[in-house]
């Protein structure tokens, strides 16, 4: 079940729903709601989505996944989105969620500080991952409890 989304605003960006997605179990994917990030006036500056639940997946990926166009980081955006994306995630009763990014990305892991995360552990990425695939080994896990 998916709830509405019309509240996923801040007076300075809003998320436009692109899309959900139902359940995955053969492949260990989560309910998930996709969004454009966008200004007060429509111009789209990057995308984030948000995982419903808990498992290992979203332990080593992530509840949340997001990226800010290159013209418009700087300024916070990815923080805000997050916070926003909280708002979505308790109305499916979450108490907590993970957002991880690999070490390299100095950037991300500002932004999940800036937005209230914990510092848990850097993980090491399992073999049956898709980001293993990718070619990244190991994650930085932020939990923030909502």
């Amino acid at each position: 079940m998916f709830f509405g989304t019309d509240d996923l605003e801040d007076g300075e960006i809003f998320l436009r729903l692109k899309s959900t997605c139902g359940a995955q179990p053969e492949k260990r994917w989560l309910p998930a709601y996709c969004f454009d990030i966008c200004l007060t006036d429509g111009t789209k500056i990057g995308y984030c989505d948000l995982r419903i639940g808990h498992n290992e997946k979203t332990y080593i990926g992530g509840n949340i996944g997001y990226g800010i166009d290159e013209a418009y980081r700087g300024h916070r955006y990815a923080a805000k989105a997050c916070l926003l994306l909280f708002r979505q995630a308790r109305k499916h009763g979450m108490d907590h969620l993970f957002i991880t990014c690999v070490p390299e990305n100095a950037a991300s892991a500002k932004t999940c500080v800036i937005a209230g995360g914990k510092y848990v552990e850097t993980a090491a990425i399992p073999e049956d991952n898709e980001m293993y695939a990718e070619g990244k080994r190991q994650v930085e896990v932020y939990r923030f409890d909502l």
